[in-house]
């Protein structure tokens, strides 16, 4: 059974907004305002470390969820990978450039909501970036009030799918902001490879995620996991739930990858 999303209040200051598209958005109009929103996933895709760490913060303090990346290689990998509500893209990375990031994610369909970040204020790179598949384009230097209101106008057109941070399968809770599994509401002590590569096979509960997949996801483009490291982690992983009174829902296809056991699997 699915659970009700959960709704968080937040405050937001310098700016009002309204909508009636969105129900979970207050019509507030003053200089701080509230608005309740589901949990929110965010992918920020930025190669300064500085800029990274402080727009992460700031998007957390607000309660947002986010998975950050430095390089366009791993950024593009997680992209592919997670389930994201909004990606925040860097154009000039390391590895790979963002207009290659979105172009790519635009051609293999995925509809994930994009904001550009640039220090390229020109009107032309602007239409460049939107007729590539963005959903916004903010130009450096910018302050963070601005970058929030982009983040609800999406919200406000309706443009975003906003997506609970838990996932249940088979009475194991897997809480995204928090990065803990759980059995009856008791935790399980993964380690942050074995958790890693829980949650991207639960995100991805509808696909095959295959060894090299879930390599980049654990340590993008900086450092190979063998399938043996996989293996290992993995079986350490099923042990503790099992010491839960659980089992661990994901099995092996071989000469594929790792996928979701579902509920009407088991005991047939």
């Amino acid at each position: 059974m699915l659970k009700e999303p959960r709704i968080r209040r937040l405050t937001i200051s310098t700016f009002s907004i309204a909508s009636s598209a969105n129900p979970k958005v207050e019509k507030v109009y003053s200089n701080n305002f509230k608005i309740d929103i589901q949990i929110m996933r965010i992918l920020l895709i930025e190669d300064s470390l500085s800029l990274r760490n402080s727009l992460s913060l700031g998007l957390e303090k607000l309660g947002y969820s986010v998975d950050t990346a430095g390089t366009g290689s791993e950024g593009l990998s997680m992209a592919l990978l997670g389930s994201y509500e909004i990606i925040i893209l860097d154009m000039m990375l390391p590895e790979l450039d963002g207009m290659t990031i979105l172009k790519t994610l635009r051609k293999r369909h995925l509809e994930t909501k994009v904001i550009i970040l640039s220090a390229r204020s020109e009107s032309e790179d602007k239409v460049a970036g939107l007729l590539a598949g963005a959903d916004d384009y903010l130009s450096k230097p910018f302050s963070f009030d601005e970058l929030t209101a982009r983040l609800l106008s999406l919200m406000r057109r309706g443009a975003v799918n906003c997506l609970n941070d838990q996932v249940t399968i088979n009475s194991l809770t897997l809480n995204i902001q928090f990065k803990t599994l759980s059995y009856n509401n008791g935790i399980i002590n993964l380690t942050p490879n074995e958790y890693k590569i829980v949650e991207c096979i639960f995100l991805n509960r509808h696909k095959i995620v295959t060894s090299e997949m879930l390599s980049e996801f654990i340590s993008g483009s900086y450092d190979h996991i063998s399938k043996n490291a996989i293996e290992a982690h993995l079986s350490s992983a099923r042990k503790k739930v099992r010491k839960s009174g659980a089992s661990l829902p994901i099995t092996s296809k071989r000469g594929f990858g790792y996928r979701v056991i579902e509920a009407n699997e088991i005991n047939t």
